[in-house]
């Protein structure tokens, strides 16, 4: 198993925000989180990724107990992400931004990058464009790219089609289809379930602060709960159906 959270609770203030979140990705796969506002989704990747301490619980990554790890240590053993809200460096160009994705790296970074344009071609483009001037859109393929640069076996996505017009997530999507078919696991938290659950091989409901239902993503699609909770104003969106994607 590449990932496992296990039994995690996560507190802000006295604030429980994760009671008790277990989940499993293994490698090759596409998981997704989804859930309502406030749910745990965003928690829990920080969490995975360090910026959230555990009050109780484990995280393994190989098999090994990363619970206390560094964040910083945690993006040099594989885990990669690019957060809610892009975290684009403004004033850097966005060559600037992706090599800050490879700060921890040593030696020639060219193949890397060119690997990252060509998955976005825009983002060669416009290269030395200062990253702060770019579309929400760009932003998000810029974001991407800099988690990739870290090389990571498994790639944290937080709301990655967030203010974004439909074919532009039509896009993010089919991109990280590829990037997930060149080898590299996918943990995608996303509002839009019918998206995320469309682009998924398994999926897991939380609702505050717990796991509620897990299930192949094809199968949560069709569950009646889910689609009265989660998808009933998701179904019109410019995504891929099921039978496209």
């Amino acid at each position: 198993m590449l990932l496992e959270v296990c039994d995690i609770h996560v507190h802000y203030g006295k604030i429980a925000a994760l009671k008790g979140v277990s989940l499993q990705v293994e490698q090759g796969e596409i998981v997704t989180l989804i859930g309502a506002n406030g749910a745990g989704k965003t928690t829990t990747l920080k969490t995975i990724s360090g910026l959230r301490p555990l009050s109780r619980g484990r995280v393994l990554f190989e098999g090994r107990d990363i619970s206390r790890m560094p964040g910083h240590k945690r993006v040099l053993a594989g885990i990669g992400q690019a957060p809610e809200g892009r975290g684009v460096f403004p004033g850097m160009t966005v060559e600037e931004n992706l090599l800050m994705g490879a700060y921890a790296r040593k030696g020639d970074l060219s193949k890397d990058l060119a690997e990252v344009y060509e998955l976005f071609p825009r983002l060669a483009e416009r290269k030395k464009q200062p990253g702060g001037t770019m579309s929400g859109g760009e932003q998000q393929m810029l974001a991407i790219g800099r988690a990739l640069m870290a090389r990571p076996k498994v790639l944290l996505l937080d709301e990655p089609s967030m203010g974004l017009a439909p074919m532009l997530i039509r896009q993010i999507f089919e991109i990280i289809k590829e990037i997930n078919r060149r080898g590299t696991t996918v943990l995608v938290v996303e509002q839009n379930a019918q998206q995320a659950l469309q682009l998924a091989d398994r999926a897991y409901v939380l609702e505050t602060g717990r796991v509620v239902k897990s299930a192949p993503a094809a199968q949560l699609l069709d569950d009646p709960e889910v689609r009265a909770a989660y998808l009933g104003g998701d179904l019109d969106t410019g995504a891929p159906t099921a039978s496209e994607g």
